[in-house]
């Protein structure tokens, strides 16, 4: 072991060896990893190495396809075997409801160019004779699902890094992290101390532990999973060729080819959590007792699914511990409050996402860009508040026992909740609310007024509960909405540099005194970074508004970009809350509850200034979301509930009503306005996404200039547009295909039915000569193709004389 290294891996597992040979593969020189006991010592060598490139988020889908053809690569390179079997794999849906489900599914896989294809149950059957057809409906035939030699496999990343350069040090643990004024680490391990300028935390069942280590609680624990791998089958002595996998999705169960028996897992609707601060030290090649008994309900579906198990002998038990998240997303990247602290953990399918987590870190260390949008898989997803222990275990047990569940577009989950509401929650609950969670907070989605028995039922289609939303949609286009914005993200920017960093930071040319601006904020290679709001408050003293689930992810770039001194930023996202109100009656409305000039001339459209709102000291911006003169109502936290009382009190006799965020969404689609991480993201570029229109390309240099002014040259390959949908009773969520001539041409961001045009509403990217020359186009809904067409304009006030007042 060197003295000195530009970078330490901690953990040799699946994603640990990845990273390193991703780093040696950079070019990089002096990289080391180092393990504790041997590789593989943890959750990888008992891992079932199942792969799969199918995910919810498009971008970890593209990932993990970039994971699954490299394991033929490393092979080749390292010259060991990884095991690699492929047969492809089947999903069963059972029941109507998954049916439907699956075949919505199918039009996504499309749009990530997952060679997928639907299956009739004599198809399943005929591959995988051991399935029992009763009640089989049809299922989803993946061909990039398999598996791999887990051992075979961490042992070709780790050769392959060697023969560039890179050590790999065994039987040696870390005993202590300690960062140093530079920027680098000193790490005390059992063979002595070494510095490195970069870390990478990619500990696995210990990642907690030496988390801590650095000073950071991360939002990770393990878990305990069940699998079995039966003696051999007669079904599959007599085959030459591999079963395929397959998933009984109401089973709870997989189960994939081992040898010439099959190996059977479980997700059981009763987990257990296993060694929550994680493993001791001293954990390593080991198994926890197996309960039966607790996974017998899973298991007797699983035996009634695969009934030639109840005659097999079963080979072996395992019963081994995984890290999960709140999510099931790994957590990778740059930790924030860090320098040179790297996540690399909590990766549960470590042998679809260990390749590509190797190649996003090794990107984001030596380019400074992972170079693809990871926002699902980053740390900086979550903050502080999901390392709480009674909120890891009630999100992570939620996350294992529906893993295998439908997940509706309306259905809200209850693990870790209430955990952070507003002063005006329980008011807005006794007004009918019913709450989703971002980030914590808890959120209006819509008001069941006067039905406080309402129950709404999950659905992949229009819901029940849409009524209410029409109503609140009503409300809102002929008199007035209230909605509570405490789902904004708000930073303080002071001191004397403050103009000219922000000058750099932001892409569009800074507003005068008591003026906003839309304000895109870009990466050095032109991608979106956010869309934020930016208001002049004094000469030194700024705001900038963003989604408020971003918060520790957009403080990690703003900090990285910060200056040494003149400028300070402060978060204020639970310091400030507030209320938009928006409708033609809004300013009548707020006229009421101040005594100053809230006049055209006064506040105009894009115009802030303080005011006195009834008791409270408020700033107030003039802007909606929604399309109607509005107003955003900003206040200390601890006067939000008194704001709330006095618009009510002052506006529900004209007609205004508490609104949600379904009926944002319905009234911001019939404008046409995209929001972060739907329409805009680091995906996207300003071309794309017509963010362009509020960049000033002539004010100087700014982060992204360069890239922005090459594409706004050469025009972008795809551009967003608004699409009407000819659907009776369902619309899109996102994802679905757009499709010319049968050709698929670009995909849906976001959808919802405008209440008040009366029409299913899509936005989606689309290539840039389907968008230049509109023709009839098709877009699926829930499985099924339906009629689309590009709209030349918004259907609602498409001149935007509603929203200037």
């Amino acid at each position: 072991m060197k003295s000195h290294y530009r970078v330490v891996v901690i953990g040799g597992g699946i994603v640990g060896a990845s990273v390193l040979y991703h780093l040696a593969r950079k070019g990089w020189a002096d990289i080391a990893l180092i393990e504790r006991a041997e590789l593989t010592a943890g959750s990888t060598w008992h891992a079932a190495a199942g792969f799969h490139a199918i995910n919810d988020d498009p971008n970890i889908a593209a990932l993990q396809t970039y994971t699954i053809k490299l394991y033929k690569e490393i092979e080749a390179e390292s010259g060991q075997n990884v095991g690699m079997h492929m047969p492809g794999g089947y999903s069963l849906a059972t029941t109507p409801a998954r049916w439907e489900w699956l075949r919505s599914e199918f039009a996504v896989y499309q749009t990530l160019g997952i060679e997928a294809r639907l299956a009739t149950p004599e198809e399943i059957v005929a591959d995988c004779p051991i399935v029992d057809p009763t009640g089989l409906l049809g299922g989803l035939f993946d061909p990039h699902e398999g598996a791999v030699d887990p051992h075979g496999t961490t042992h070709a990343f780790a050769i392959a890094a060697r023969k560039r350069g890179a050590d790999v040090i065994l039987r040696n643990r870390v005993l202590a992290l300690t960062p140093l004024p530079d920027g680098q680490w000193r790490l005390d391990t059992e063979q002595g101390s070494v510095i490195a300028e970069h870390v990478v935390n990619a500990g696995g069942l210990w990642a907690r532990r030496v988390g801590r280590m650095a000073g950071v609680n991360l939002p990770l624990t393990p878990m305990q999973h069940h699998y079995l791998i039966t003696e051999d089958l007669p079904e599959l002595v007599a085959r030459a060729d591999e079963m395929p996998c397959v998933t009984d999705l109401e089973g709870f169960t997989y189960l994939q080819q081992e040898r010439k028996g099959v190996l059977l897992g479980v997700y059981e609707r009763d987990p257990r959590h296993w060694q929550v601060e994680g493993a001791d030290w001293d954990y390593g090649m080991d198994l926890i007792p197996e309960d039966i008994d607790r996974i017998s309900p899973e298991l007797a579906i699983g035996f009634a699914r695969f009934p030639t198990l109840a005659e097999a002998g079963i080979r072996r038990w395992v019963n081994g511990a995984f890290t999960f998240t709140p999510d099931g997303n790994p957590l990778v990247g740059p930790v924030p409050g860090l320098r040179n602290f790297w996540a690399a953990c909590g990766c549960m399918g470590g042998f679809s996402q260990g390749g590509a987590i190797g190649l996003v870190l090794a990107n984001w260390i030596t380019e400074d860009d992972p170079g693809s949008d990871i926002f699902g898989m980053d740390v900086a997803r979550y903050g502080p508040f999901a390392s709480n222990d009674r909120y890891l275990r009630d999100t992570t047990a939620q996350f294992y026992a529906r893993r295998f569940v439908i997940a509706y577009p309306n259905e809200e989950l209850w693990a870790g909740r209430p955990l952070k509401t507003t002063p005006s929650y329980d008011a807005q609950q006794a007004a009918g609310a019913r709450f989703g969670v971002v980030w914590g907070m808890e959120t209006p989605q819509y008001f069941a007024t006067g039905e406080p028995g309402f129950v709404e039922v999950p659905t992949l289609r229009r819901s029940n509960a849409d009524r209410f939303v029409a109503a609140e949609v009503a409300a809102t286009r002929s008199a007035a909405g209230l909605l509570d914005t405490g789902v904004y993200g708000r930073y303080e920017v002071t001191g004397p540099g403050a103009e000219a960093w922000l000058d750099r930071l932001l892409a569009n040319r800074l507003p005068p005194l008591g003026r906003m601006r839309l304000a895109p904020m870009l990466s050095p290679a032109g991608r979106l970074m956010g869309d934020l709001t930016v208001t002049r408050l004094g000469a030194e003293r700024f705001w900038l508004v963003g989604s408020y689930y971003l918060q520790e992810w957009h403080q990690r770039w703003f900090h990285d970009h910060l200056p040494a001194s003149g400028v300070r930023i402060e978060n204020q996202s639970e310091r400030w809350l507030g209320f938009s109100l928006s409708g033609p009656r809004s300013r009548e409305i707020l006229a009421r509850v101040t005594r100053e000039d809230v006049s055209d001339a006064a506040l105009p459209f894009l115009g802030c200034r303080p005011l006195d709102v009834s008791l409270t000291q408020a700033v107030v911006a003039r802007l909606s979301l929604t399309g109607e003169l509005g107003y955003e109502i900003n206040v200390p936290a601890a006067q939000q509930r008194a704001l709330w009382q006095a618009l009510v009190e002052a506006g529900t006799e004209l007609g205004m009503r508490p609104i949600g965020m379904r009926a944002q969404d319905s009234l911001r689609l019939e404008k046409g306005y995209g929001v972060w991480s739907l329409e805009f993201s680091a995906s996207y570029t300003p071309a794309m996404s017509g963010l362009d229109r509020f960049i000033a390309y002539d004010k100087g240099d700014f982060i992204g200039r360069d890239a922005a002014l090459r594409e706004r040259d050469a025009g972008p390959a795809q551009r967003l547009v608004l699409l009407e949908v000819e659907s009776r009773d369902a619309d899109v969520t996102g994802y679905e295909p757009v499709r010319h001539d049968g050709r698929r041409v670009g995909y849906v961001t976001s959808g919802a039915y405008g209440h008040h045009v009366r029409q299913s509403l899509a936005l989606a990217y689309v290539d840039r000569a389907v968008a230049d020359a509109p023709g009839p186009l098709s877009v699926d809904v829930v499985g099924e193709s339906c009629p689309a067409r590009i709209l030349p304009e918004m259907p609602y006030d498409p001149k935007g004389l509603k929203l200037r007042g």
